[in-house]
């Protein structure tokens, strides 16, 4: 149960909670599913929403339900990291799309997961569940493996305690092997996932390094299984994500940073 209705918890924390209650699959939301996933009673989830919607921070559509707001949206693309990524990466993303025709996407850690903040789609590219704004596990995605390859021993360590979810067959949930993957992954500074996450999808992963070398994004490119060899994609994966690198100050003799 959401901790919004204890007593003590402040009006901001309250706020933050019902804003933190939209994501991908969730743009719009009733007035009685945002007092269901925060916790507050009715009449002060109703009061709460109607400030935040006298602000801008949330609007209300035509048919009753509530979406984020145009200025709580404005405020979101002024993130320094994320904002300057997706603008630098942007061109490098479209030459990659325009040479394979599949999917493009760039992701950042967050907390335990993969964070997908740009991608490029073709209309007859493989079908996925994930979308801009939208996470992934870090121990069977493509951009999740070389994250968290490259997130320090506490990270790791974490992810294997919490238990490695099984998502398909395919999905490595032994914790030795994982291990011998980002050992790999950290060495090559890429990753190849076949089939772990999704079924009949296979992703083919690169890291972003910035002027320090540490890894601050992943580049990867999804396409179907068995419809490309992976070893051919990677190349050209790699490269694109060097030249982000570049323009966040990499430069060749700069080593990968861990944690």
């Amino acid at each position: 149960m959401p901790r919004t209705s204890e007593p003590g918890r402040s009006v901001s924390s309250r706020l933050l909670d019902l804003l933190f209650s939209f994501g991908p699959g969730e743009v719009e939301l009733s007035l009685a599913d945002l007092a269901r996933k925060t916790g507050l009673p009715h009449p002060t989830a109703r009061r709460l929403v109607l400030e935040l919607v006298s602000a801008g921070a949330l609007e209300k559509r035509a048919n009753g339900r509530f979406a984020v707001g145009l200025r709580l949206w404005q405020l979101g693309t002024l993130a320094p990291l994320t904002e300057s990524l997706r603008t630098m990466a942007q061109p490098v993303m479209e030459d990659l799309y325009a040479a394979l025709h599949q999917h493009v996407q760039l992701a950042v850690l967050e907390g335990t997961e993969a964070v997908i903040i740009e991608r490029l789609s073709a209309r007859r590219a493989l079908g996925l569940v994930s979308q801009v704004g939208g996470r992934l596990p870090l121990h069977c995605s493509g951009v999740g493996k070389v994250l968290l390859s490259h997130g320090g021993s506490v990270l790791t360590n974490k992810i294997l305690e919490s238990g490695l979810r099984r998502y398909t067959p395919r999905t490595i949930t032994d914790p030795g092997v994982l291990r011998r993957e980002l050992a790999d992954c950290r060495r090559t500074g890429s990753a190849l996932v076949d089939g772990e996450l999704t079924k009949g999808a296979d992703s083919i992963a690169t890291r972003v390094m910035n002027y320090e070398g540490r890894v601050v994004a992943a580049l990867s490119v999804v396409v179907r299984s068995g419809s490309v060899q992976r070893q051919a994609v990677l190349p050209s994966v790699i490269a694109s994500g060097l030249g982000i690198s570049r323009m966040l100050g990499w430069r060749p003799g700069i080593k990968a940073r861990n944690g």
